[in-house]
């Protein structure tokens, strides 16, 4: 049934059980995984105020570097335990939704897996919805683990 899936983390609490159920899936049916993480561009506010110099770009790309090292490694360990072949990737600077959907479709993914928030009503549309956007957009199944 499914031979490759993706499997999209965050680092937080609600996105390990997204790595934890598309690791047991991937167990479950032999298919082999990527684990990605996407790091989102540094976020620039205009005005006259502060504008962030080549320093604090460079740290801010260093310090998400690091975390998502640590956070890929932590899931490909967990996958490793499981006996279930996985890749990770990092894909900097990028807006989430649009990478996970780009990763599925150059590594030919035939699934999506990946937790939700859950956000409801205004916190929502203020917040957006990663999850919403990848559902909208994936060529491929998402599964959506809450």
């Amino acid at each position: 049934m499914y031979q490759h899936i993706l499997i999209s983390t965050d680092g937080s609490e609600v996105a390990r059980k997204g790595v934890d159920h598309g690791l047991s899936l991937a167990k479950s049916v032999g298919a082999k995984v990527t684990i990605v993480m996407v790091t989102e561009p540094f976020p620039i506010y205009a005005g006259p105020e502060w504008i962030p110099g080549p320093s604090e770009m460079a740290d801010y790309e260093a310090g998400q570097k690091e975390a998502a090292t640590k956070i890929l490694a932590a899931a490909k360990a967990a996958a490793d335990r499981l006996g279930v072949a996985a890749e990770t990737v990092h894909v900097p600077g990028a807006q989430p939704a649009e990478a996970i959907v780009a990763t599925a479709a150059g590594r030919q993914c035939n699934l999506i897996v990946m937790a939700s928030h859950g956000r409801r009503g205004l916190r929502r549309l203020l917040l957006g919805s990663q999850t919403s956007e990848v559902l909208v957009s994936s060529p491929v199944p998402v599964l959506v683990v809450k």
